[in-house]
């Protein structure tokens, strides 16, 4: 079985998650974006560089930067988290 080989083998059980790469950390953050409940993820843009995920663009309630911070610093390989989101309610501009 697999999962055997893997805990009798400790190059198996021990990923790499820390080599991962900025565009594979990308990914995971913008995967745990969009799972995160009561998060409105579509007006977030990330960018990595060396393991430091950047986040910038909107939300549409202040509660929701935090929650994002939280997901971004979930994904392991993330050394830190920037978080530059600004607030936007909808309708703002006079609807």
């Amino acid at each position: 079985m697999p999962a055997e080989a893997a805990a009798h083998n400790p190059t198996i059980a021990a990923a790499p998650i820390r080599n991962r790469s900025d565009n594979e950390l990308a990914r995971e953050v913008r995967r745990a974006l969009t799972r995160t409940p009561n998060l409105h993820s579509t007006g977030i843009h990330v960018q990595v560089r060396h393991g430091v995920v950047t986040l910038t663009g909107w939300v549409p309630h202040r509660a929701q930067v935090q929650r994002a911070s939280n997901a971004a610093r979930s994904v392991r390989g993330v050394r830190h988290v920037n978080n530059r989101l600004s607030v936007r309610t909808r309708g703002a501009g006079g609807h």
